[in-house]
């Protein structure tokens, strides 16, 4: 049976890899900064099961969680003040990559539909298979599909050698920088919130404002409230227990007997259209203009507006029309 930790082990390798890659590129005034930021993030994807062990006291080799938390502040150290740097990028001649994207053509498209054609065989097929750990499936086979497109690609393009993708993986990553591990940190900020209590709160304001039997502007306060939210923190993974917790599950849900996964399903989508709005989901919007070199970057966002505003009328329309 194939474990989703060692997923997570496979990850934290590769930014090591590419962390040992960064210290021996003298072309980055920071290398030292920069592989330190990448190799500590790569330990502590391992360190972390022995954390995630010793928490589920489900056995195995387990270690005290005080170091993961030390190691975080590190990176936010590295981070925050500014310490990554990059090196020169070397690539081919602008020449080089028409004459390769000519080649190519719509073939360079293929490595990137494996991915999510793996993950869903995986899903849907080998879910009950025994091959992955129980409940996993999909997570695992995401990875199986990136693993996947990485030899598909390498066909594709005629590419030998596997130095050649983790130098252009560690390219991008230094592009991006620790924007990179931004959605995720928002996600986690999402979980404190509802542990703190936040959604509780926010239920009782709503509770207050909101008429009893008014289903649809319960409606309306639960997808705005994902969208708000979501601009707010980033991430709608990161709002989701927040407003979830408000109002979508005691409200819709519990009180007026709406369909769960139509109701939550709708609510990410609410969320997602926040996503298209903010610099703060810096991923979507602010690393893409980074990385195309646009003069406005905020161009994305700017692009994204009128598609999203709309988007998020039609999610709260088909909540209210059919989730009931």
């Amino acid at each position: 049976m194939i474990k989703v930790e060692w997923l997570y082990w496979l990850v934290g390798l590769v930014f090591f890899v590419m962390a040992v890659q960064m210290a021996a590129d003298r072309s980055n005034p920071r290398r030292w900064a920069s592989a330190g930021f990448w190799g500590l993030l790569g330990l502590t994807f391992p360190y972390g099961t022995g954390v995630a062990n010793a928490t589920a006291h489900t056995g195995g080799w387990t270690l005290p969680a005080e170091p993961l938390g030390a190691a975080v502040l590190v990176l936010i150290v590295l981070a925050g003040f500014n310490f990554l740097g990059k090196g020169v990028v070397s690539t081919t001649t602008a020449e080089q990559r028409e004459a390769s994207a000519e080649r190519l053509g719509s073939r360079i498209f293929i490595p990137a539909v494996t991915i999510p054609f793996v993950a869903i065989v995986c899903a849907s097929v080998l879910d009950t298979s025994g091959l992955f750990q129980e409940g996993q499936a999909t997570l695992l086979g995401l990875g199986a599909g990136c693993l996947v497109a990485l030899v598909v690609g390498m066909l594709v393009t005629g590419e030998k050698k596997l130095s050649v993708p983790l130098h252009a993986g560690r390219s991008m990553l230094e592009a991006m920088g620790s924007a990179l591990l931004l959605p995720q940190l928002l996600a986690v900020l999402g979980s404190i919130f509802a542990l703190a209590g936040v959604g509780t709160q926010v239920g009782t304001i709503m509770h207050d404002v909101l008429p009893g039997d008014s289903k649809y502007l319960a409606v309306i306060a639960y997808c705005v409230g994902m969208f708000l939210f979501t601009v707010i923190m980033g991430n709608a993974f990161a709002a989701f227990p927040v407003m979830t917790a408000a109002i979508g599950w005691p409200v819709l849900v519990v009180q007026m007997h709406g369909n769960p996964p139509a109701v939550l399903a709708i609510g990410m989508l609410a969320g997602f259209c926040g996503t298209l709005c903010t610099p703060m989901a810096a991923n979507f919007n602010i690393v893409p203009a980074t990385l195309l070199e646009l003069k406005d970057q905020y161009g994305p966002i700017k692009a994204q507006i009128p598609t999203a505003l709309p988007l998020l009328v039609c999610a709260t329309v088909l909540m209210a029309f059919f989730a009931f």
